[in-house]
C-alpha cells in the first residue's frame, strides 16, 4: 500500500546545512505520463548536492555570485528534494508504462536529457534532485526511460555509489578519449568520481596515477593506480616524472584545479589532453594561455554524461570490471550528520543515505553505518 504522505529531506533555499529540512508530510509523488514511483532503498550523495545548496556556481561575469548548477537558466525551485544516485524498487507506473514493470529492482540514470534517443548532445542537460525532486526520500517518481534494471548481486547501497560519480568520470574520459595503453593523472581521487575514474580507466586498458596524500596513497593503488604522486610535497612535476618512470601523460583528469592547475599542464605532454568536472580548491585559477598554445594541449570540460556511458557502465557493472566503493551507510533522518561527513573529505569513495525503514535491510551490513 502506498502511503500518501512521506519522510524527505527538502532544501529549502541557498545556505547553510539549515536548508536542509527533515520533513514526515512531505506528499508521495503520482508518477506522471510514461513515468515510474521509486521506493528508495538508497541515494548516494555527490559535491553538486553541497555546491547547490551553497550556490556556489557563480556566474560567467562574478565567480563569487550564488547561483545554482545551470546558472542564469536555473530549473531549481525551493522546496526542492536533492539527491541523484537513487537505487530502490518501481511500485507504480504511470500511462504509458506496463504495469510488468511493477516490482523491477532498478537504479536510476539521473540525468534529465531533454532531447531524444540517439542525440548524444548534452547542450541542454539537467538532473534528477535539480530540475525535478529526487531520492533523499522514500519515494520517487522519475521517467520511465531512466530506471534501468542492472544484474548484480550488490547490495541497493553498493549500488548507489555508481550513477552520478561515474557517469561524471567516463563522460570525462569520453571527452578526453582516453584509449588503452595511455596514462592519465586523476586528482580528488580519493573522492567519488576520482576513485571512479581510477576503475573506469582501468576498464579501458589505460594506466591511471593519482594525486592523493601519503595516508591514502595505499589505499589509490588498491583501487587501480599504477602509481601516486603525494600532493603538498615538493615539485608535483618533479614527483610525476619519477612515478611515470619517464612515460608521457596522455591526459589530465582533474577535480581539484586550484593551486595545482599550472602543474598540471606542465606536466602534460605535448598534444596532452586536460578535462574536468571540477574543482574543489578553487575554480578561479592562472592559466598562461602559451603553455596551451606552445604545448598543442586540449582542454576539455565535462559534466555528466550522455545514455550511451550510462548503458556502458550498467555493462561495467554487470561484467564485475567496477566495484563499488561505499564507505558508510546513514539514515534519512540523520542527513546532516551525512552531509556534514560528506564535506570532511575524511574517507575513500562513497556514502550512501538510506531511509529510516530500510534501514534494517540495507543499513549496516554494508560499509559502515553511522
Amino acid at each position: 500500500m502506498i502511503p500518501e504522505v512521506m519522510k524527505a529531506v527538502q532544501l529549502t533555499g541557498h545556505g547553510g546545512l539549515d536548508k536542509l529540512v527533515y520533513r514526515d508530510d512531505v506528499p508521495v509523488p503520482e508518477p506522471g505520463p510514461d513515468e515510474v514511483l521509486i521506493e528508495v532503498s538508497a541515494c548516494g550523495m555527490n559535491n553538486t548536492d553541497v555546491w547547490v545548496r551553497e550556490g556556489a556556481y557563480g556566474s560567467d561575469t562574478d565567480p563569487a555570485a550564488v547561483s545554482t548548477w545551470r546558472r542564469g537558466r536555473s530549473t531549481l525551485a525551493f522546496p526542492r528534494i536533492q539527491g541523484t544516485d537513487i537505487v530502490g524498487e518501481i511500485v507504480d507506473v504511470g500511462e504509458g508504462v506496463p504495469e510488468s514493470r511493477i516490482g523491477e529492482r532498478v537504479i536510476v540514470d539521473f540525468s534529465i536529457y531533454n532531447r531524444p534517443e540517439g542525440d548524444d548532445s548534452l547542450a541542454d542537460i539537467d538532473y534528477i534532485g535539480h530540475g525535478r525532486d529526487g531520492g533523499y526520500a522514500e519515494y520517487t517518481a522519475v521517467p520511465s526511460a531512466n530506471a534501468h534494471t542492472v544484474d548484480t548481486d550488490m547490495s541497493d547501497a553498493e549500488l548507489a555509489t555508481f550513477s552520478c560519480a561515474y557517469l561524471t568520470g567516463e563522460h570525462m574520459l569520453d571527452r578526453a578519449r582516453l584509449t588503452e595503453g595511455e596514462r592519465v593523472l586523476v586528482t580528488g581521487a580519493s573522492g567519488g568520481v576520482g576513485s571512479a575514474i581510477l576503475q573506469l580507466a582501468r576498464a579501458r586498458g589505460a594506466i591511471p596515477y593519482a594525486v592523493t596524500t601519503e595516508q591514502k596513497s595505499q589505499a589509490m593503488k588498491d583501487i587501480g593506480a599504477e602509481g601516486t604522486l603525494i600532493r603538498g610535497e615538493g615539485d608535483l612535476v618533479e614527483k610525476a616524472a619519477q612515478a611515470l618512470n619517464g612515460h608521457a601523460v596522455d591526459v589530465v583528469a582533474d577535480l581539484v584545479a586550484g593551486p595545482l592547475f599550472n602543474d598540471l599542464l606542465r606536466i602534460l605532454k605535448i598534444e596532452g589532453r586536460y578535462t574536468t568536472a571540477g574543482a574543489i580548491a578553487g575554480p578561479v585559477v592562472e592559466l598562461d594561455l602559451r603553455t596551451v598554445y606552445l604545448k598543442q594541449l586540449e582542454l576539455h570540460g565535462s559534466s555528466q554524461g550522455t545514455r550511451t556511458a550510462f548503458r556502458r557502465l550498467l555493462q561495467y557493472i554487470e561484467e564485475g570490471k567496477i566495484r563499488s566503493l561505499l564507505d558508510r551507510t546513514y539514515k534519512l533522518s540523520d542527513f546532516h550528520a551525512a552531509q556534514t561527513a560528506f564535506m570532511s573529505k575524511t574517507y575513500i569513495g562513497k556514502l550512501v543515505v538510506v531511509p529510516d525503514s530500510k534501514w534494517d535491510e540495507v543499513g549496516a551490513p554494508y560499509g559502515k553505518s553511522e
